[in-house]
């Protein structure tokens, strides 16, 4: 095939990147945690680990690990379309619970 001009850089990395992402289910939800959240609840909050479905949330205070706790049901939801909605990505299993702790998440 000839080209009249060259590929964006961007369009030739776009397949290396999708191709090196993890596809644990923590690395997806880690992506669109701050999709399924919102930004005030994904600045507050961030996922830490899972186990066998169960995504273990750090908050940064009791107040927000509450207000999660109340809100874990439309959370779920809102991972299960999110997690669904993505293309190219093999399924890892989905998010079962959320488990919310206190304190700041590794490395920050």
């Amino acid at each position: 095939m000839r080209r009249l001009a060259p590929r964006a850089l961007s369009v030739a990395l776009e397949e290396v990147v999708r191709g090196a992402e993890p596809t644990t289910l923590l690395a997806r939800v880690q992506a669109v945690w701050s999709d399924v959240a919102g930004p005030g609840l994904a600045a507050a909050a961030t996922p830490v680990s899972e186990r066998d479905g169960v995504v273990t949330v750090a908050c940064e205070s009791a107040v927000w690990a509450q207000e999660l706790e109340l809100l874990g049901p439309d959370l779920l939801t809102r991972f299960g379309d999110a997690l669904a909605g993505e293309s190219g990505r093999p399924a890892a299993g989905s998010v079962k619970k959320l488990r919310f702790t206190i304190g700041s998440p590794p490395n920050q």
